[in-house]
């Protein structure tokens, strides 16, 4: 899997971490974790011998870029497709690199956009928040 910089590493016993530690550095929940296995978005590098779930800081990385895109509404194919462009574009050898790059400016622009709309989306509710805060005594 490719590595997705977000982030300085931390040192970890073998290259590996397990699923509690994964969740407390990506603040997803243990059972979001499973669920974006069960869907092929970001499985494991490893299997301990007890069948622990062993990840490293490319899967971490990846689950990052996952958190990254639910708020903007991305859907699951999306993501899919996104990290399939990533991997693809950071593999030594990419036939297809130009389609990858433009698929990878699309998905940019999209989110641009979509920040844009929350952007809009918080001034109302800050607006609202202050007309509400009119209204209260000693305000």
């Amino acid at each position: 899997m490719a590595e997705y910089a977000v982030g300085v590493g931390r040192e970890f016993v073998g290259g590996h971490m397990q699923i509690g530690e994964v969740a407390d550095r990506t603040g997803l929940s243990l059972r979001t974790i499973r669920y974006y296995e069960e869907v092929g978005l970001a499985v494991p590098s490893a299997r301990s011998q007890g069948g622990f779930r062993l990840y490293t800081e490319p899967d971490v990385d990846r689950l990052q870029v996952i958190k990254r895109m639910k708020p903007l509404g991305f859907q699951l194919e999306e993501m899919r497709e996104l990290l399939t462009i990533l991997d693809a574009l950071s593999a030594t050898e990419d036939d297809d690199r130009d389609k990858h790059l433009d698929r990878l400016a699309q998905f940019h622009t999209t989110a641009e956009e979509r920040c844009e709309e929350l952007r809009a989306q918080l001034r109302i509710a800050e607006d609202f928040a202050g007309t509400l805060r009119a209204h209260l005594p000693n305000s």
